[in-house]
């Protein structure tokens, strides 16, 4: 059967270190599945890996796509599997590392949230929808078309009820018609590293720090001078939000940097959470975390 790498699990874990060193012994590529370094000039931010980083290792789905354009999962699937199938028809197994679930789920299984192309027009009418008339209203909508699916949703989780108005709108049908099949696609070995929770709070704070050292904010006003506005999808990333915001009420003191670092750890405990559900999913401890044990476990799932 088809095989494939992936690395994945919380940001700030060192995935990306770590899939440089395995692509490396296995003679290989990486695919990233970030749904952030999809986007060109978002790098600081994004700790977008650099040239020297990469150790000659080609990197896909990195600055493929325009800040002041929308990419969905099914954007990405339909971009990852060509080269992920190309990859393997060279006898090649590719390594795939980020930290953006649904996107490795898309290329692992024939998920329904990829099924429906985005349609732009219609999640804007939502998003203004939502604006004028709020959450609970936008909520409703969601219930007077597809009851299952509301059920399943929260009423703040707004991103994913707009996806699912949008999906009943442009194809007819309800998101909860849609049957994800659960089969991989792919023999997969997946990993993750293991933190300690203090130890990983620790390492997103020296992030963040670094990203500031590194001129974050002057990024951010980069791209606002290029006309990315604070409602393009890029800008909603953890960090260009905050800064945008701060910018906006000329408040760009510490308080930023803590909430920045507040949000990218509450995101870190949706990761774990989220990957934990992903079957088979081998957790290191960073000491463990070598680019050796690695493909020990992935010999072993031949």
């Amino acid at each position: 059967m088809k095989r494939i790498l992936i690395i994945c699990g919380a940001t700030a874990t060192g995935k990306t270190g770590l899939a440089v060193e395995c692509a490396l012994k296995l003679n290989s590529e990486v695919i990233s599945a970030d749904s952030q370094l999809v986007y060109k000039g978002l790098n600081i931010g994004t700790a977008k890996p650099s040239n020297d980083e990469m150790l000659g290792i080609k990197h896909n789905l990195i600055d493929i796509v325009e800040p002041n354009r929308n990419f969905s999962v099914c954007d990405y699937s339909e971009r990852a599997l060509p080269i992920i199938d190309s990859l393997i028809s060279k006898n090649k197994i590719p390594v795939i590392c980020g930290g953006t679930g649904f996107y490795i789920n898309s290329v692992l299984y024939d998920m329904g949230y990829g099924n429906t192309a985005a349609n732009l027009e219609i999640r804007e009418k939502y998003k203004k929808f939502l604006n004028s008339f709020g959450k609970d209203a936008l909520y409703e909508k969601l219930r007077e078309v597809d009851p299952e699916t509301c059920q399943k949703l929260h009423v703040n989780d707004t991103k994913r009820i707009i996806r699912a108005l949008e999906i009943f709108e442009t194809s007819g049908n309800k998101k909860s018609m849609q049957k994800d099949r659960l089969d991989s696609r792919y023999n997969y070995t997946a990993i993750a590293i293991d933190y300690p929770r203090e130890e990983l709070y620790k390492r997103i704070a020296e992030r963040v720090d670094k990203m500031f050292a590194d001129g974050l904010i002057d990024e951010v006003k980069h791209l606002l001078n290029l006309g990315i506005n604070e409602e393009m999808q890029c800008m909603q990333a953890i960090g260009y939000k905050e800064v945008v915001f701060g910018l906006k009420n000329s408040d760009l003191n510490s308080t930023m940097r803590d909430i920045i670092i507040k949000n990218t750890r509450h995101y870190a405990k949706r990761q774990i959470t989220f990957f934990k559900k992903l079957p088979g999913l081998i957790w290191l401890k960073p000491e463990e975390a070598t680019a050796d044990n690695v493909l020990e476990f992935l010999n072993a799932g031949k």
